[in-house]
């Protein structure tokens, strides 16, 4: 009894990080750590003589690693993107500065320049 009690408290507890996700809209916002429960609640539900195949659950496991891994690399993706129109934006601004410069240095040199044939 206190084996089916702990394991639909598992259960619960799985489903319930589901469900959990599924109101926030997206189950992109579920985790390694609701994997493991739902993998812990699917193995505790699991028929002794007739056990989920070892290729099947590693296949699972295997995929949930990619799909981290493909997360990951499209949070790090957009940190990288970020960066970049920053530096873009500062180029710009250094470019439109060194512009403005150029311009003064010009009037100024034309200004002596004519100050120099008056004179």
């Amino acid at each position: 009894m206190t084996v089916t009690a702990l394991n639909n408290a598992s259960s619960a507890s799985a489903a319930q990080s589901v469900q959990n996700a599924r109101s926030k809209g997206s189950l992109s916002s579920l985790d390694q750590g609701d994997f493991l429960k739902l993998m812990t609640a699917q193995m505790q539900q699991q028929d002794p003589f007739d056990p989920v195949d070892q290729k099947e659950m590693l296949a699972q496991m295997a995929q949930f690693s990619a799909l981290a891994g493909t997360t990951e690399m499209g949070d790090t993706l957009k940190t990288i993107s970020g960066q970049l129109e920053t530096l873009a934006e500062m180029q710009k601004s250094t470019a439109d500065a060194v512009t403005a410069l150029a311009a003064a240095q010009t009037a100024r040199d034309a200004a002596s320049v004519n100050t120099d044939k008056t004179t």
